[in-house]
């Protein structure tokens, strides 16, 4: 899979949870800063990234998620 596969689910994932619009989500938005997340809505998003590449991120690895460039870096490392 390319990343820009798994940046592209990712920001369909943060559109449809948190109803921003598509320019807002370029990989150096934050998830609470820039685009409004609360913890439920990024558990949420998580959630459905985890099911949709069925991979598992770690609960200690839940907060190294800030940006979008996080977490496509960190989907495409589990990925790889």
């Amino acid at each position: 899979m390319e990343r820009i596969e798994v940046f592209n689910a990712v920001k369909q994932a943060v559109i449809e949870r948190l109803g921003v619009s598509e320019d807002q989500v370029v990989e150096e938005a934050e998830f609470v800063k820039d685009l409004g997340a609360d913890s439920l809505y990024l558990v949420d998003i998580v959630m459905e990234l985890e099911e949709k590449f069925k991979i598992r991120v770690e609960d200690s690895d839940f907060e190294k998620l800030k940006t979008i460039k996080n977490a496509v870096d960190y989907i495409f490392q589990k990925l790889g």
